[in-house]
């Protein structure tokens, strides 16, 4: 494994890639630091603009976004109690009050720090784990691949949003979505309508940016048409230089918090639907009840900040060891991130490690580079990232509009892409009105193709006969863990231990 990193080196260290990268890394954490935008929508936008890149150059780009967006999203956090993500609720608890006691800039060099050190550690553990887990993925035939996909559909729908229903309705509409083209056994055109455009399937980028990118600038302007959407910083005090300072110290103190928040982070990414909005809010639970000083937490302790961090950015490398190993998504991120896979030829699962063992080595060089740039560019481009956040939405959403309209019209289908994007930027900004879950939706709807091909393999090695899953035993572990999640995790409802949203339109006093 060493010998391949290092063979593979030298297609990192390029012009073209490390400048993919570091654009890569640079826009996740712009975009990050921006309420109400997010890395998946970054990713959504980005994904057509990848079309001329190399396979190694694109995913690498992509990675980037993903891993500055999860860093970036403590910006605004920390600085206007805002968070730019959900997994990023967290960091405000303490972040917000160091902001308040004029010690927002050792805030956010603690939690960049947290950031990086936890995506480190995540990415080595990618690298050592997932390929002796694609090796035992080789085992795994049509049957038990089929009950893997039901299961990771009815897990998401089981922990995202707050109705198991609603999670598994959206998660069926995104399988439906995914019907339109050419029938893989008969030949013949199904659910097009006579539009030649679907022969080959609904396309992914019109669905992502729609339901993604699109729906969220409808959601920001009908806040603002109400009237109820405002992130004005409010004016602290300068603060001394002491304050502004990370000392060694204090990074000892954090540490072995930041390394214990990265492993649930790392443990938690694995799992699909999970992901970083519960691993932070656990890891901050497990930090205040170890930390020798709990009293402080929520009154600005600088733990509070690091645990969360790491704990989030850890998920970022961790919820892609499922993506090489079996082909199976950890999150909405992954998700379009095997979209891309998938856009520049590439099969995400086991059989990647044979055919193009070079490329994935090489994303894995790519990653650490990347998580170097991360720590560079959120460190020099600190007070241009908490002046950005200050940027009015009458600027940022007509130049996201822009973007969603080129990219769903460079992807191929011209016009016909745009109309559908328009169209699935309505079904996102509906699903997220009344709380059904476009996760689950854009994760049924990428795993769809795959779905349907185990499913009807299956039903052929089996011939029809249900007795004959008792001669694959892994289907039935994953057909059992289906149906728990149905029935208990269902009515658990692990997204009960997320904290709520901190509401732009609250006092941040």
């Amino acid at each position: 494994m060493l010998d391949a990193m290092i063979a593979t080196l030298g297609d990192v260290l390029t012009i073209e890639v490390v400048a993919h990268i570091a654009l890569g890394v640079f826009i996740g954490y712009l975009v990050g630091a921006l309420p109400g935008m997010n890395r998946a929508t970054a990713i959504a936008i980005a994904l057509p603009f990848t079309f001329t890149m190399s396979p190694l150059s694109a995913i690498s780009f992509l990675i980037g976004i993903n891993k500055g967006g999860a860093a970036g999203s403590a910006v605004s956090a920390i600085l206007i109690n805002v968070p730019g993500e959900p997994s990023s609720v967290v960091t405000t608890i303490d972040g917000y009050p160091l902001t308040k006691q004029g010690k927002s800039q050792k805030a956010l060099k603690m939690g960049l720090f947290a950031s990086v050190v936890g995506d480190v550690l995540a990415t080595i553990t990618l690298i050592v784990v997932a390929a002796p887990l694609a090796n035992l993925a080789l085992g795994i035939g049509p049957v038990e691949l089929a009950a893997i996909l039901l299961f990771a559909i009815t897990f998401i729908a089981a922990v995202t949003g707050h109705s198991f229903l609603k999670g598994i309705i959206s998660g069926f509409l995104g399988l439906f979505v995914a019907s339109p083209g050419i029938d893989i056994e008969t030949g013949i055109p199904r659910l097009t309508f006579g539009f030649f455009d679907l022969y080959d399937g609904v396309p992914l980028l019109a669905v992502a940016i729609g339901t993604l990118a699109l729906s969220e600038m409808l959601v920001q302007i009908d806040k603002g048409w109400r009237g109820n959407y405002s992130r004005a910083a409010e004016k602290f005090p300068d603060a001394s230089e002491d304050d502004s300072k990370l000392s060694l110290r204090e990074i000892r103190e954090c540490m072995p918090t930041i390394i214990r928040s990265s492993t649930i982070g790392i443990v938690l990414g694995l799992l699909p639907g999970l992901g970083a909005s519960i691993s932070s809010f656990l890891s901050y639970t497990v930090a205040r009840k170890r930390s020798k000083r709990p009293e402080l937490f929520g009154k600005g302790a600088l733990e509070g900040v690091a645990t969360a961090e790491a704990a989030d950015n850890a998920t970022v490398p961790s919820s892609l060891i499922p993506v090489f190993a079996i082909g199976v998504p950890g999150s909405l991120s992954t998700a379009l991130l095997m979209g891309a896979f998938l856009l520049h030829g590439l099969t995400p699962g086991p059989l990647i490690f044979r055919d193009d063992a070079a490329l994935v080595y090489g994303i894995y060089n790519g990653m650490i580079l990347a998580a170097l740039l991360l720590f560079v560019i959120g460190y020099v481009g600190q007070r241009f990232f908490a002046r950005i956040i200050q940027a009015p939405d009458t600027m940022i959403s007509p130049i996201v509009v822009l973007l969603c309209i080129i990219g769903a019209f460079v992807e191929g289908g011209g016009m016909f892409s745009v109309y559908l994007m328009l169209s699935f930027a309505f079904v996102g900004y509906f699903m997220k009105k009344f709380d059904f879950s476009f996760v689950t939706f854009l994760v049924g709807f990428i795993l769809g193709p795959m779905m349907e091909l185990s499913l009807r393999q299956s039903l052929i090695l089996t011939d029809n006969n249900a007795a004959k899953l008792l001669d694959h035993p892994i289907a039935i572990v994953f057909l059992l863990l289906a149906a728990f999640s149905i029935v208990r995790l269902s009515s658990v409802n692990l997204t009960r231990f997320e904290p709520e949203p901190t509401s732009p339109s609250t006092d941040r006093a």
